[in-house]
């Protein structure tokens, strides 16, 4: 059992050692190349909850705030619409069967970062689940703006709720034929450390799974 062990190991890591090249060498996308009718940002779940206080606070979570806000503005500049999602739970949200209360409506936890806020601009959608996709207001947003083709999505956790929507979001476009751009651009996005979740390590097979099932990920967004 030691020796499988040993070689699991010794392979893997070999295997994110591949992987952490490829995610440093990814491109620096421009918004001069996007048409703004035809594109969105998506901010997931920037809020006091994962970023200022609370159970599931992290650091990590509110040192990617100024990249979000940058991006934010850089859309803003050139036209580009903006949705924000916030987790706001129930006491009834079963979600508390595998991670802690969190995010409960009418508390200060729900609300967005004060920079986001500040920043503005942005369609707010509440969400009771991980994967904002399944919200009936995004449903509705999607169906109401079908010309929309690239969707840059931000924020946190990215092994949780920015890997479901992503990968959830390009699934139905490819069950439906559809060729559509969902962007994550590395700099704005991260998760938290809590042991034995490793945040650097949930963060790059997060990537590197996004990335295998059709998700654009780059460096960053600039103009």
């Amino acid at each position: 059992m030691n020796h499988q062990k040993e070689a699991f190991l010794k392979k893997s890591v070999d295997t994110l050692g591949r992987i952490f090249d490829i995610l440093e060498n990814l491109p620096v996308l421009r918004l001069k190349d996007f048409q703004p009718d035809r594109t969105v940002l998506v901010i997931i779940d920037m809020i006091n909850a994962f970023a200022r206080e609370g159970m599931l606070q992290s650091p990590r979570v509110s040192e990617i705030i100024p990249a979000v806000v940058r991006t934010m503005g850089l859309c803003s500049r050139y036209g580009i619409r903006s949705i924000a999602f916030a987790d706001r739970h129930t006491d009834e949200s079963p979600e508390f069967d595998s991670y802690p209360v969190h995010a409960m409506a009418g508390t200060t936890e729900s609300e967005v970062v004060d920079e986001i806020k500040e920043a503005g601009g942005y369609i707010l959608m509440a969400k009771n689940s991980t994967n904002g996709f399944l919200e009936e207001e995004f449903q509705n947003w999607l169906g109401a703006n079908p010309q929309t083709e690239n969707f840059i999505v931000v924020g946190d956790c990215t092994d949780i709720c920015v890997q479901q929507f992503a990968t959830t979001l390009k699934a139905d476009f490819i069950r439906k034929n559809l060729r559509r751009r969902v962007i994550v651009p590395v700099d704005a996005v991260d998760t938290y450390d809590l042991e034995p979740h490793n945040g650097d390590l949930m963060h790059v097979m997060a990537l590197f799974n996004m990335m295998g099932n059709g998700v654009e990920l780059c460096r960053s967004i600039t103009e």
